[in-house]
């Protein structure tokens, strides 16, 4: 099939939402080149449980075609209408499974070196839609905050060597075990004055502090932690063992294995009242992310990228725990089986690192040049914080607290 060629009853198989807009929109649709109309029905076929954010991205695209002439519409889309395609491709169920599309035509692309001719035509349409219907202004401050190092005794490691140069270091902060009860306090009053569904998150490594007074997974907070995706993990671990216990090994067929499970499959969306939004992007975590299924450090990082570029939140906290050591796969998979070897020292390291991606993906999202982040050396005396009115690369040897530092940044 090709785009030209598009029914309203191509799209039987989508969900209620997913259907109707894509209804609305089919006259568009069939005008699109054959290698980018899967790249929007890939986001379509899941529209009904994206966050708010992405739905808005994925309206602003579709607005922006809507209001290009066609020798516009032509033009902004010549880049991917130059693509050499194998002559099979249009035979592939694009429309109910894009997601395989994509990955035969990626294959393809590399083969015939012309990605990067993809990949500039890819990033040269989001920059015009977004040029065209810029994001509305943030209704206040973004703010980041990573805590790293917890279980972690002193340290020699330099830490937050990447987050210096670019903001204030601290290195007298109070130690004070309710370090954490205070952080998630401060989240607290930010949901309180800026209310709504998913725009503030607490992500935690291990198992998750209470917020007192606020509900939490899709509620006033969205919480994603480790421990509470204990069960799902030791589904997923079980079957990825049997895959790679396999006789033949097959990378593909493993990606594909992963890519077609279902959130009930593995335990989650098990109530009727569940949060199907927040269950699919859990799964999805884990099932599309390299390492986030064995390691604490590596799923914390990448919820706290994910979250940020779809959900694009106004608040994230974000809490390291030591992760399993390093060992053989089949070991790694195991986990929920044997007691886990933590890497305390190993863990403080990657958190450090995780804290600057934080920072990083955060600079990325409409209001950055007034976004403010911390971070926090667990029950230690260290902090750095990254935002307006804290010079960059100083120090400050002024005895301070976390309440002190967030009361300035909020």
């Amino acid at each position: 099939m090709l785009p030209a060629q598009l029914t309203a009853e191509s799209f039987a198989g989508y969900p209620t939402e997913a259907r109707a807009f894509v209804s609305d929109r089919l006259d568009l649709l069939r005008k699109l080149p054959l290698a980018f109309v899967p790249l929007l029905l890939r986001e379509l076929l899941v529209y009904d449980y994206k966050f708010p954010m992405e739905r808005v991205d994925l309206e602003r695209q579709f607005r922006f075609l809507a209001n290009l002439s066609p020798e516009s519409a032509a033009a902004h889309l010549e880049g991917f209408a130059k693509l050499r395609l194998p002559k099979d491709l249009d035979k592939v169920d694009w429309v109910n499974n894009p997601a395989i599309f994509s990955e035969q035509l990626t294959a393809h692309l590399w083969n015939t070196h012309q990605i990067d001719a993809f990949r500039a035509a890819a990033v040269q349409w989001v920059k015009q839609a977004t040029a065209a219907f810029p994001d509305e202004p943030i209704p206040s401050k973004r703010l980041g905050v990573a805590v790293i190092g917890q279980g972690s005794g002193a340290t020699d490691y330099r830490l937050f060597r990447k987050l210096r140069p670019l903001g204030t270091y601290f290195p007298k902060v109070a130690k004070s075990e309710g370090g954490v009860a205070t952080i998630l306090e401060a989240l607290a009053k930010r949901v309180e004055s800026q209310p709504g569904p998913y725009r503030h998150w607490y992500v935690d490594g291990g198992s998750p502090a209470p917020i007192p007074g606020f509900a939490t997974r899709g509620g006033s907070v969205t919480r994603v932690s480790w421990a509470e995706l204990a069960p799902a993990r030791a589904a997923l671990q079980s079957r990825m063992q049997k895959t790679y216990e396999a006789s033949v090994f097959d990378p593909e067929a493993f990606r594909t294995m992963m890519a077609q499970i279902k959130p009930v499959e593995i335990g989650l969306a098990a109530e009727k009242s569940a949060d199907e939004a927040l269950n699919r992007f859990e799964m999805s975590l884990l099932t599309e992310g390299s390492g986030t299924q064995v390691f604490s450090t590596t799923f914390v990082q990448w919820t706290v990228r994910e979250a940020l570029r779809r959900a694009q939140p106004l608040t994230l906290v974000a809490r390291f725990a030591p992760r399993q050591r390093e060992k053989q796969m089949n070991e790694l998979l195991t986990e929920n089986a044997r007691r886990q070897d933590l890497d305390p020292q190993g863990s403080l390291v990657d958190a450090d690192m995780g804290a600057y991606y934080h920072w990083l993906n955060q600079q990325r999202l409409a209001g950055a040049e007034q976004s403010g982040f911390l971070a926090w050396f667990e029950g230690h005396g260290e902090a750095v914080v990254v935002a307006p009115g804290f010079a960059k690369g100083s120090v400050s040897e002024k005895p301070t607290d976390l309440g002190e530092l967030l009361a300035r940044l909020s």
